[in-house]
């Protein structure tokens, strides 16, 4: 397959004229000028690498929780048309068994790949977090870190866990830490800890803080909180979500401002109500209630999202942020996150060839999962 005419996001995340070919799942050349049987005119389009989504639990009515392949099968397909080419499925603060089965089955589904977006690991959302930032995770089911636990999970479904979330502040994290950091990366998660905890937290092996500013303490001129020293560290990338809803559209400005193009990262944290109408869904056993897209519980607290990764991308270029580091956010810094960055995240000769083809207003014209058209819009 050849793409010709469009302009090609290279690996410095430069827009580039060119042309680009695939053999079998993997970018084969970039060239001023290529031919071959099958070639594909994109004049007026924009080639740019698949989206990475990192932290999503669920969509179009199915959950990582629910440890079923069917289900996981029912979402790389619906990713896909949203230019994910790879996630992480999520799993929440659930019960301990739960976890083992959704683990399990995330595993099932890497070995024997459904048709979409590239299923690259676990992320694990709980169950160390913090009682008091729990938000709409069951608090029945909040522990603190248990490093032999976590190490059982991590051994079971055979080291698939890509990220798992920890509050540092609760008994037990300083050695938690220490040894999970040499598996996989650990975020600080839903957290009560202050901003010295949190720099001590980084000092030891946190390189990762998931959905900036919610469930964490903020940054104000006298205490600057998690936000602050994660603003703080140049060690510490953070996961965003860009709906306009979690994040108020300027503070989003500000904060991929002062992160930069190296340290943001795009993600849905997505729930199943997410591709589906509104009105009554679930998320971590709880009911909740969908009305103009914003999840929440009941009690009115905010429930994950019902975004995409495309949504973001457009909200974010909307907004004012800069289209390239909107696109490394949602390529290329995922990937180094869930350290898959040889293979996926950018286009270069070799990677795998995750494309998605946009037009000049962002719409999805055609998204290519390793090497094969998974998405054709023209």
């Amino acid at each position: 397959m050849i793409l010709k005419n469009a302009k090609i996001m290279d690996d410095t995340f430069t827009l580039v004229d060119a042309c680009l070919s695939t053999e079998g799942e993997r970018i084969a050349d970039i060239a001023p000028d290529l031919h071959g049987e099958e070639e594909i005119d994109l004049t007026g389009c924009v080639v740019v690498p698949g989206f990475v989504d990192i932290h999503i639990h669920a969509c179009v009515g199915a959950d990582t929780c629910d440890a079923s392949t069917a289900g996981l099968a029912k979402m790389a397909a619906h990713l896909v048309t949203k230019g994910v080419t790879s996630f992480c499925p999520t799993t929440m603060t659930v019960s301990h068994e739960e976890i083992e089965d959704a683990l399990a089955t995330v595993k099932a589904c890497m070995d024997d790949r459904p048709f979409g977006a590239a299923i690259m690991g676990v992320n694990m959302e709980g169950p160390y977090i913090s009682i008091n930032k729990k938000g709409a995770q069951k608090g029945e089911y909040v522990k603190n870190p248990n490093w032999e636990e976590f190490k059982g999970f991590y051994d079971g479904c055979g080291g698939i866990i890509k990220l798992v979330d920890i509050a540092p502040e609760c008994e037990g994290a300083d050695e938690f830490i220490k040894k999970a950091s040499k598996l996989c990366t650990v975020s600080i998660a839903p957290t009560d800890a202050d901003y010295d905890q949190a720099k001590h937290a980084f000092n030891i092996g946190i390189t990762h803080a998931t959905h900036l500013y919610n469930a964490m303490s903020g940054m104000t001129h006298r205490s600057p909180g998690v936000v602050g020293a994660v603003f703080d560290d140049e060690r510490v990338r953070a996961e965003i979500i860009c709906d306009g809803f979690h994040i108020n559209p300027a503070v989003l400005r500000v904060t991929f401002r002062q992160l930069g193009e190296d340290r943001s990262v795009i993600v849905s944290d997505s729930m199943r109500a997410a591709g589906e109408p509104d009105g009554i869904s679930e998320l971590g056993g709880q009911t909740v209630y969908v009305k103009d897209g914003q999840a929440r519980l009941k009690d009115g607290t905010i429930a994950g999202s019902t975004t995409n990764m495309h949504q973001e991308v457009c909200n974010l270029v909307r907004f004012g942020v800069p289209f390239k580091q909107v696109i490394k956010s949602a390529t290329i810094n995922p990937a180094r996150e869930i350290h898959e960055d040889a293979d996926i995240g950018s286009i270069k000769v070799g990677k795998f060839a995750d494309l998605v083809v946009l037009d000049n207003d962002l719409n999805i014209k055609m998204v290519i999962a390793r090497g094969k058209i998974a998405v054709d819009n023209r």
